[in-house]
């Protein structure tokens, strides 16, 4: 935003976005319609932050209030924010877009580790260093968070 004092022009930097917290990491980050190539299908991106929101409201089915304080973020703010992710999933489903979820000021509070052996898949405190799947004993682990660019920045948060 400009604004004109005196033939000055002065520049608004909007604040810095707090870094949102998300309790574990989606399983699964790309849908589309079926039948239609990705290729000819505009991609709307939804952030972890905007996925957070979905997740607590309309899947667990937390107050506004609630989920804002899971977060850790006002309830002005998490108002916005769902609406904003209520408005890209209205657009995918009416209008046949393909959504990909990413991106976001977050850090998760859980991971998901996944045994790539048994399929077996665990939640653990994001701090915590997992060698072997307590179902089969694999050393064959997928860690969900770290496809976010994310586990050892999200350590140091408040547990």
């Amino acid at each position: 935003m400009f604004v004109i004092f005196k033939q000055k022009i002065v520049t608004y930097m909007p604040r810095p976005e707090n870094n949102r917290i998300v309790h574990v990491p989606p399983l699964f980050t790309e849908f589309k319609p079926l039948g239609i190539s990705n290729k000819s299908l505009e991609n709307l991106i939804v952030s972890l932050d905007e996925f957070e929101a979905i997740r607590l409201v309309d899947f667990i089915g937390l107050c506004h209030q609630e989920a804002a304080d899971e977060m850790e973020i006002s309830r002005s703010t998490f108002s916005r924010l769902i609406e904003r992710a209520r408005r890209k999933l209205a657009d995918f489903i009416v209008q046949g877009k393909a959504i990909t979820i990413g991106g976001g000021s977050i850090h998760f509070k859980n991971n998901i580790i996944k045994c790539e052996r048994c399929g077996n898949m665990f939640i653990v405190k994001i701090d915590k260093d997992v060698s072997e799947c307590p179902k089969c004993h694999s050393t064959h682990l997928t860690n969900m968070a770290s496809k976010f660019g994310h586990g050892m920045c999200c350590i140091d948060i408040k547990k």
